[in-house]
Protein backbone atom coordinates (compact mmCIF):
# COMPACT_ATOMS: atom_id res chain seq x y z
CA UNK A 1 0.00 0.00 0.00
CA UNK A 2 1.50 3.33 -0.88
CA UNK A 3 0.12 5.67 1.93
CA UNK A 4 1.21 8.73 -0.34
CA UNK A 5 -1.70 8.37 -2.82
CA UNK A 6 -4.23 8.93 0.21
CA UNK A 7 -5.07 12.33 0.79
CA UNK A 8 -7.76 14.50 2.14
CA UNK A 9 -10.43 14.11 5.31
CA UNK A 10 -13.67 12.52 4.15
CA UNK A 11 -16.51 11.91 6.26
CA UNK A 12 -20.22 9.93 5.72
CA UNK A 13 -23.27 12.42 5.55
CA UNK A 14 -26.06 9.69 6.84
CA UNK A 15 -29.24 10.71 5.54
CA UNK A 16 -32.64 9.00 6.62
CA UNK A 17 -35.57 9.84 4.16
CA UNK A 18 -33.84 12.46 2.28
CA UNK A 19 -32.70 14.06 5.59
CA UNK A 20 -29.69 14.98 6.78
CA UNK A 21 -28.55 13.77 10.29
CA UNK A 22 -27.06 15.96 12.70
CA UNK A 23 -23.88 13.89 12.98
CA UNK A 24 -23.37 14.57 9.16
CA UNK A 25 -22.48 18.07 9.98
CA UNK A 26 -20.82 17.53 13.56
CA UNK A 27 -18.42 15.59 11.41
CA UNK A 28 -17.70 18.49 9.20
CA UNK A 29 -16.76 20.44 11.87
CA UNK A 30 -14.46 17.93 12.82
CA UNK A 31 -12.70 17.27 9.65
CA UNK A 32 -11.95 21.28 8.51
CA UNK A 33 -10.07 21.04 12.38
CA UNK A 34 -7.92 18.24 10.94
CA UNK A 35 -8.22 19.19 7.36
CA UNK A 36 -6.27 22.16 8.40
CA UNK A 37 -3.84 20.36 10.88
CA UNK A 38 -3.05 18.11 7.23
CA UNK A 39 -3.63 21.50 4.82
CA UNK A 40 -6.16 19.12 2.45
CA UNK A 41 -9.83 19.37 1.74
CA UNK A 42 -12.94 17.83 3.71
CA UNK A 43 -15.05 15.93 1.24
CA UNK A 44 -18.33 14.38 2.75
CA UNK A 45 -19.89 11.01 0.59
CA UNK A 46 -23.73 11.15 0.70
CA UNK A 47 -25.22 8.13 -0.52
CA UNK A 48 -29.09 7.54 -1.63
CA UNK A 49 -31.55 8.17 -3.77
CA UNK A 50 -32.83 11.47 -5.04
CA UNK A 51 -30.17 12.69 -2.60
CA UNK A 52 -28.56 15.57 -4.86
CA UNK A 53 -30.35 18.41 -3.23
CA UNK A 54 -28.79 17.64 0.17
CA UNK A 55 -25.41 18.96 -0.89
CA UNK A 56 -25.89 22.66 -0.73
CA UNK A 57 -26.28 22.39 2.64
CA UNK A 58 -23.17 20.00 3.25
CA UNK A 59 -21.46 22.52 1.82
CA UNK A 60 -22.92 25.27 3.53
CA UNK A 61 -21.57 23.39 6.74
CA UNK A 62 -18.29 23.78 5.60
CA UNK A 63 -17.54 20.49 3.33
CA UNK A 64 -15.45 21.52 0.25
CA UNK A 65 -16.54 18.70 -2.05
CA UNK A 66 -19.50 16.13 -1.79
CA UNK A 67 -19.44 12.93 -3.27
CA UNK A 68 -22.60 12.21 -4.28
CA UNK A 69 -23.51 8.21 -5.06
CA UNK A 70 -27.56 7.90 -6.19
CA UNK A 71 -28.87 4.79 -6.94
CA UNK A 72 -32.05 3.19 -6.40
CA UNK A 73 -30.78 0.16 -4.51
CA UNK A 74 -29.97 2.80 -1.36
CA UNK A 75 -33.33 4.19 -1.23
CA UNK A 76 -33.40 2.50 2.49
CA UNK A 77 -30.47 2.10 4.11
CA UNK A 78 -28.92 -1.40 3.44
CA UNK A 79 -25.83 -3.61 5.06
CA UNK A 80 -24.73 -4.77 1.53
CA UNK A 81 -25.84 -2.24 -1.32
CA UNK A 82 -24.32 0.90 1.04
CA UNK A 83 -20.82 -0.94 2.09
CA UNK A 84 -20.67 -1.43 -1.31
CA UNK A 85 -20.76 2.21 -2.43
CA UNK A 86 -18.62 3.04 0.25
CA UNK A 87 -16.13 0.78 -0.43
CA UNK A 88 -15.99 1.97 -4.00
CA UNK A 89 -15.60 5.38 -2.89
CA UNK A 90 -12.76 4.65 -0.64
CA UNK A 91 -11.09 2.07 -3.37
CA UNK A 92 -11.10 5.41 -6.32
CA UNK A 93 -10.55 8.34 -4.50
CA UNK A 94 -8.36 7.18 -1.77
CA UNK A 95 -9.08 9.44 1.30
CA UNK A 96 -6.48 9.85 3.82
CA UNK A 97 -9.09 9.55 6.90
CA UNK A 98 -12.62 8.79 6.65
CA UNK A 99 -14.87 9.54 9.84
CA UNK A 100 -17.95 7.98 9.86
CA UNK A 101 -20.64 8.85 12.96
CA UNK A 102 -21.41 5.83 15.59
CA UNK A 103 -25.09 5.97 15.08
CA UNK A 104 -27.55 2.57 14.19
CA UNK A 105 -26.20 2.88 10.65
CA UNK A 106 -22.73 4.12 11.66
CA UNK A 107 -21.93 1.14 13.54
CA UNK A 108 -23.02 -1.52 11.16
CA UNK A 109 -21.64 0.50 7.74
CA UNK A 110 -18.26 1.64 9.53
CA UNK A 111 -16.84 -1.82 10.65
CA UNK A 112 -17.95 -3.66 7.30
CA UNK A 113 -16.67 -0.74 4.92
CA UNK A 114 -13.11 -1.60 6.93
CA UNK A 115 -12.89 -5.31 6.59
CA UNK A 116 -13.35 -4.68 2.90
CA UNK A 117 -11.09 -1.98 2.28
CA UNK A 118 -8.26 -3.81 4.32
CA UNK A 119 -7.74 -0.89 6.93
CA UNK A 120 -8.92 -0.51 11.13
CA UNK A 121 -11.33 1.13 12.38
CA UNK A 122 -11.54 2.57 16.30
CA UNK A 123 -14.92 2.64 17.32
CA UNK A 124 -17.15 4.95 19.26
CA UNK A 125 -14.59 7.78 19.41
CA UNK A 126 -14.63 10.85 22.18
CA UNK A 127 -11.61 12.79 20.82
CA UNK A 128 -9.72 13.64 17.52
CA UNK A 129 -6.58 15.52 16.22
CA UNK A 130 -3.78 15.10 14.16
CA UNK A 131 -0.30 14.04 15.57
CA UNK A 132 3.06 11.71 16.58
CA UNK A 133 2.77 8.34 16.93
CA UNK A 134 3.88 6.43 18.89
CA UNK A 135 2.80 9.64 21.26
CA UNK A 136 6.26 9.15 22.62
CA UNK A 137 10.05 8.70 20.80
CA UNK A 138 11.30 5.57 21.19
CA UNK A 139 14.30 4.52 20.63
CA UNK A 140 14.82 2.16 17.62
CA UNK A 141 10.97 3.01 16.49
CA UNK A 142 10.13 4.98 13.69
CA UNK A 143 8.03 7.88 15.02
CA UNK A 144 5.62 9.01 12.30
CA UNK A 145 4.31 12.30 11.77
CA UNK A 146 0.93 13.45 10.78
CA UNK A 147 -1.24 10.62 12.15
CA UNK A 148 -4.72 10.71 13.15
CA UNK A 149 -4.95 10.15 17.12
CA UNK A 150 -7.95 8.48 17.34
CA UNK A 151 -9.36 8.21 21.26
CA UNK A 152 -11.90 6.14 22.86
CA UNK A 153 -12.64 5.07 26.54
CA UNK A 154 -11.66 1.53 26.56
CA UNK A 155 -12.03 -1.55 29.46
CA UNK A 156 -15.73 -0.69 30.30
CA UNK A 157 -14.70 3.17 30.53
CA UNK A 158 -12.19 2.43 32.91
CA UNK A 159 -8.99 4.07 30.83
CA UNK A 160 -8.63 5.79 28.03
CA UNK A 161 -7.14 5.01 25.06
CA UNK A 162 -5.68 6.86 22.19
CA UNK A 163 -5.23 4.33 18.83
CA UNK A 164 -3.34 5.26 15.41
CA UNK A 165 -3.50 3.41 12.40
CA UNK A 166 -0.15 3.97 10.91
CA UNK A 167 0.65 1.20 8.56
CA UNK A 168 -2.83 1.20 6.51
CA UNK A 169 -5.17 4.02 4.79
CA UNK A 170 -7.75 5.13 5.10
CA UNK A 171 -7.39 5.71 8.81
CA UNK A 172 -11.23 5.30 9.86
CA UNK A 173 -13.23 6.04 13.03
CA UNK A 174 -16.77 5.59 14.25
CA UNK A 175 -17.57 8.95 16.36
CA UNK A 176 -20.18 9.34 19.09
CA UNK A 177 -23.10 11.84 18.26
CA UNK A 178 -23.07 14.88 20.34
CA UNK A 179 -18.96 14.55 21.37
CA UNK A 180 -18.14 17.10 18.40
CA UNK A 181 -19.59 20.50 17.44
CA UNK A 182 -20.80 21.85 13.79
CA UNK A 183 -19.63 24.95 12.13
CA UNK A 184 -22.08 28.20 11.71
CA UNK A 185 -23.55 27.89 8.32
CA UNK A 186 -22.80 29.58 5.57
CA UNK A 187 -25.41 29.42 3.07
CA UNK A 188 -22.87 31.68 0.74
CA UNK A 189 -20.34 28.69 0.77
CA UNK A 190 -20.72 26.33 -1.64
CA UNK A 191 -19.31 22.40 -2.10
CA UNK A 192 -18.45 21.02 -5.69
CA UNK A 193 -20.58 18.61 -6.28
CA UNK A 194 -18.80 14.87 -7.93
CA UNK A 195 -21.23 12.19 -9.49
CA UNK A 196 -20.33 8.21 -9.13
CA UNK A 197 -21.37 5.51 -10.14
CA UNK A 198 -20.17 2.52 -8.11
CA UNK A 199 -21.89 -0.57 -10.13
CA UNK A 200 -23.54 -2.09 -7.29
CA UNK A 201 -24.27 -5.69 -7.77
CA UNK A 202 -26.89 -7.53 -6.00
CA UNK A 203 -25.36 -10.84 -4.59
CA UNK A 204 -26.11 -13.27 -1.86
CA UNK A 205 -25.59 -11.02 0.55
CA UNK A 206 -28.48 -8.40 -0.23
CA UNK A 207 -31.70 -8.68 2.10
CA UNK A 208 -35.12 -7.73 0.88
CA UNK A 209 -36.99 -4.98 3.49
CA UNK A 210 -40.57 -6.15 3.24
CA UNK A 211 -41.70 -3.76 5.53
CA UNK A 212 -40.28 -0.47 7.88
CA UNK A 213 -42.19 0.13 10.89
CA UNK A 214 -41.41 3.60 12.45
CA UNK A 215 -42.04 3.79 16.62
CA UNK A 216 -43.44 6.85 17.28
CA UNK A 217 -42.53 8.02 20.57
CA UNK A 218 -43.06 11.63 23.36
CA UNK A 219 -39.53 10.74 24.50
CA UNK A 220 -37.37 14.42 24.69
CA UNK A 221 -34.29 14.05 23.49
CA UNK A 222 -31.45 15.28 25.91
CA UNK A 223 -29.30 16.31 23.70
CA UNK A 224 -31.53 19.38 22.14
CA UNK A 225 -31.53 20.50 26.03
CA UNK A 226 -30.34 24.29 27.00
CA UNK A 227 -29.80 23.10 30.79
CA UNK A 228 -29.83 19.36 32.32
CA UNK A 229 -31.02 18.89 35.74
CA UNK A 230 -29.02 15.18 35.74
CA UNK A 231 -29.88 12.67 38.77
CA UNK A 232 -27.68 9.70 40.24
CA UNK A 233 -28.02 6.89 42.86
CA UNK A 234 -27.77 8.83 45.41
CA UNK A 235 -31.14 10.96 44.33
CA UNK A 236 -33.02 7.79 46.34
CA UNK A 237 -36.12 7.01 44.00
CA UNK A 238 -38.16 7.96 40.99
CA UNK A 239 -40.54 9.54 42.97
CA UNK A 240 -37.89 11.98 44.18
CA UNK A 241 -37.32 12.57 40.86
CA UNK A 242 -40.05 14.92 40.27
CA UNK A 243 -37.92 17.68 42.75
CA UNK A 244 -35.09 17.55 39.72
CA UNK A 245 -38.14 17.68 37.31
CA UNK A 246 -39.37 20.87 39.13
CA UNK A 247 -35.73 22.53 39.25
CA UNK A 248 -35.76 21.89 35.23
CA UNK A 249 -38.71 23.54 34.77
CA UNK A 250 -37.19 26.50 36.26
CA UNK A 251 -35.54 26.84 33.17
CA UNK A 252 -36.06 28.00 29.39
CA UNK A 253 -34.94 24.56 27.54
CA UNK A 254 -34.71 22.43 30.75
CA UNK A 255 -34.88 18.71 30.82
CA UNK A 256 -34.13 16.09 33.35
CA UNK A 257 -31.36 13.62 32.96
CA UNK A 258 -29.53 10.27 34.52
CA UNK A 259 -26.85 8.26 35.23
CA UNK A 260 -26.71 4.63 34.54
CA UNK A 261 -27.16 3.63 38.07
CA UNK A 262 -30.92 5.40 37.80
CA UNK A 263 -31.88 3.50 34.58
CA UNK A 264 -30.80 0.18 36.20
CA UNK A 265 -32.91 1.02 38.84
CA UNK A 266 -35.84 1.62 36.54
CA UNK A 267 -35.89 5.00 37.54
CA UNK A 268 -36.07 6.09 34.00
CA UNK A 269 -35.81 5.02 30.65
CA UNK A 270 -32.37 4.54 28.87
CA UNK A 271 -33.57 7.36 26.36
CA UNK A 272 -32.13 9.85 29.57
CA UNK A 273 -28.87 8.42 29.92
CA UNK A 274 -25.72 10.15 30.12
CA UNK A 275 -22.54 8.61 29.58
CA UNK A 276 -20.40 6.30 27.93
CA UNK A 277 -23.61 3.87 27.25
CA UNK A 278 -26.22 6.73 27.21
CA UNK A 279 -25.67 9.75 25.10
CA UNK A 280 -23.56 12.39 24.86
CA UNK A 281 -24.63 16.22 25.75
CA UNK A 282 -23.48 19.38 25.85
CA UNK A 283 -25.57 21.79 27.40
CA UNK A 284 -25.14 25.04 28.63
CA UNK A 285 -25.93 23.93 32.37
CA UNK A 286 -25.50 20.83 33.54
CA UNK A 287 -26.36 19.99 37.09
CA UNK A 288 -24.88 16.60 38.47
CA UNK A 289 -26.88 15.66 41.41
CA UNK A 290 -26.27 12.78 43.31
CA UNK A 291 -23.72 11.23 40.89
CA UNK A 292 -20.25 10.03 42.17
CA UNK A 293 -18.69 10.98 38.77
CA UNK A 294 -17.32 8.04 37.31
CA UNK A 295 -15.68 8.05 34.43
CA UNK A 296 -18.09 6.04 31.89
CA UNK A 297 -20.64 9.29 33.10
CA UNK A 298 -18.03 11.72 32.64
CA UNK A 299 -17.63 10.72 29.20
CA UNK A 300 -20.48 11.67 27.91
CA UNK A 301 -20.73 15.16 29.73
CA UNK A 302 -17.51 16.48 30.40
CA UNK A 303 -18.09 19.21 27.40
CA UNK A 304 -20.75 20.75 29.14
CA UNK A 305 -20.41 24.96 29.12
CA UNK A 306 -20.98 25.05 32.96
CA UNK A 307 -21.26 21.96 35.17
CA UNK A 308 -22.90 22.87 38.74
CA UNK A 309 -22.04 19.03 41.03
CA UNK A 310 -24.51 18.99 44.29
CA UNK A 311 -23.20 15.78 46.81
CA UNK A 312 -22.81 14.83 50.26
CA UNK A 313 -19.45 13.04 49.63
CA UNK A 314 -17.12 15.31 49.45
CA UNK A 315 -14.74 13.27 47.92
CA UNK A 316 -16.83 12.34 45.59
CA UNK A 317 -14.83 12.14 41.70
CA UNK A 318 -17.59 14.68 40.15
CA UNK A 319 -16.14 17.45 41.77
CA UNK A 320 -12.68 17.47 39.54
CA UNK A 321 -14.74 18.13 36.31
CA UNK A 322 -17.10 20.68 38.07
CA UNK A 323 -17.01 24.57 37.70
CA UNK A 324 -18.78 24.67 41.17
CA UNK A 325 -19.27 21.98 43.53
CA UNK A 326 -21.87 21.77 46.56
CA UNK A 327 -21.64 19.77 49.28
CA UNK A 328 -24.69 18.30 51.31
CA UNK A 329 -28.14 16.70 51.17
CA UNK A 330 -29.66 17.90 47.66
CA UNK A 331 -33.17 17.14 48.99
CA UNK A 332 -32.46 20.56 51.36
CA UNK A 333 -29.97 22.62 48.61
CA UNK A 334 -32.84 21.69 45.28
CA UNK A 335 -35.68 23.41 46.85
CA UNK A 336 -33.64 26.61 47.90
CA UNK A 337 -32.61 26.47 44.53
CA UNK A 338 -36.26 26.05 43.00
CA UNK A 339 -37.35 28.67 45.55
CA UNK A 340 -34.86 31.55 44.37
CA UNK A 341 -35.36 30.61 40.23
CA UNK A 342 -38.89 30.80 40.70
CA UNK A 343 -38.32 34.72 42.72
CA UNK A 344 -36.23 35.42 40.07
CA UNK A 345 -38.75 34.94 37.43
CA UNK A 346 -41.64 36.80 40.01
CA UNK A 347 -39.36 39.55 40.58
Amino acid sequence: MNLEEYKGVYIYAQQVDNQLSPIAFELIGKARELAAALETEVTAVLLGTGVESLTDELGAYGADKVIVVDDPKLEVYRTEPYAQAMAAVINTYKPEIMLVGATAIGRDLGPTVSARVKTGLTADCTSLEIGDFPLVARPGKEQKHNQLLMTRPAFGGNTIATIACPDNRPQMATVRPGVMQKLPKDTERKAEVIHFNPELKDNNRVVEILDVVKAVGNVENIMDAKVLVSGGRGVGSAENFKQLEELAGCFKGGMVSCSRAVVENGWLPMDYQVGQTGKTVRPQIYFAIGISGAIQHVAGMEESDLIIAINKDEDAPIFEVADYGLVGDWKKIVPQLITAMKEKQNA
